[in-house]
């Protein structure tokens, strides 16, 4: 997909003032390759926190969704850091008990309001259960609408059945697939898929996440390169990140972690350093339910 040449390619691309990467998606409009998630935020409070230690660092990417719980404390943070709304790129994701047309377009207006938001950059279907396909018919509604600018599906690498019916369904395609993605699981056959459609791949458990146990920062093929930049696993993965193409958007709520995260824009790992860490795949994801487990959480929330 993206192999050699790629510290040059991406060295003339669009940033923003903190260097982040730009990418045009499908549909013509701009979105940072680099952002905080806010999944397992402690609380709405500290999610409010960790987005303005985010935004002074120079962060303009947030990840949210209904489930996290979090999407007020977003909103607040955007309007606290004084930063113009248009240079914020907001996503959120609609959880499947609000999917279905009709459903749906009222869960997005409740959205809105709990971000205090006018329109959101990038709003996932989050989960591929339920009547995804008419939460799509509506979100495509919500884009014509003004109310949000790029669609997106999460967790759509389930199964070829759920990939094939959302293309099949949707009349605005696609911008964007988010899944876990990490230098033990490189998802090669899923960015291939997401390329041929022209959809964005972005990442979630970019550095392997709480149920790695923090394997990734302990590989010895990371910890060398980390040595050799004078840089930390983690900046030399998400680096990796960034110059494999894809969009990311690490979690964190410790504020020394968060401005940590974003210090990659200052170094490049070199053609060799790139197949060394892609030399680490096995397909071995951290996050493992079936999509039968998917189910039954999501029939089992109430949001």
């Amino acid at each position: 997909m993206l192999w050699g040449g790629v510290c040059a390619t991406y060295a003339q691309e669009k940033t923003t003032t903190a260097g982040v990467p730009v990418v045009k998606l499908n549909n013509g409009v701009e979105m940072p390759r680099f952002g905080i998630g806010t999944f397992l935020q402690p609380s709405d409070e500290v999610c409010e926190q960790s987005c303005l230690t985010a935004l002074k660092a120079g962060y303009r990417h947030i990840d949210t969704a209904h489930a996290y719980q979090d999407e007020a404390g977003v909103g607040r943070a955007v309007k606290e850091s004084g930063i113009p709304r248009e240079e914020i790129w907001i996503t959120s994701k609609l959880w499947p008990t609000e999917y279905g047309e009709g459903k749906t377009l009222k869960a997005i207006d409740e959205m809105l309001d709990r971000m205090q938001l006018d329109y959101i950059d990038l709003l996932y279907v989050h989960q591929p259960v339920g009547d995804f396909v008419g939460a799509w018919k509506d979100m495509e509604k919500a884009v014509k609408m003004g109310k949000v600018r790029a669609l997106g599906i999460s967790n759509f690498d389930a199964n070829d059945e759920v990939w094939n019916t959302i293309m099949q369904a949707a009349t605005i395609k696609p911008q964007v697939l988010q899944m876990e993605c990490h230098p033990y699981a490189q998802r090669v056959e899923m960015r291939k898929k997401a390329a041929a459609e022209g959809i964005q791949v972005e990442c979630w458990f970019p550095l392997g996440g709480a149920m790695s146990n923090g394997a990734l920062f302990k590989d010895p093929v990371i910890k060398k390169i980390a040595e050799a930049h004078g840089k930390t696993p983690a900046q030399v993965i998400l680096r990796w990140h960034i110059q494999e193409g894809f969009s990311v958007i690490p979690g964190a709520s410790n504020p020394d972690y968060i401005k940590e995260n974003i210090q990659i824009f200052d170094f490049q790992l070199t053609d060799d350093e790139m197949q060394q860490m892609r030399s680490l795949n096995k397909e071995k994801r951290f996050f493992n339910a079936t999509l039968e487990d998917v189910e039954k959480m999501v029939w089992g929330a109430r949001l």
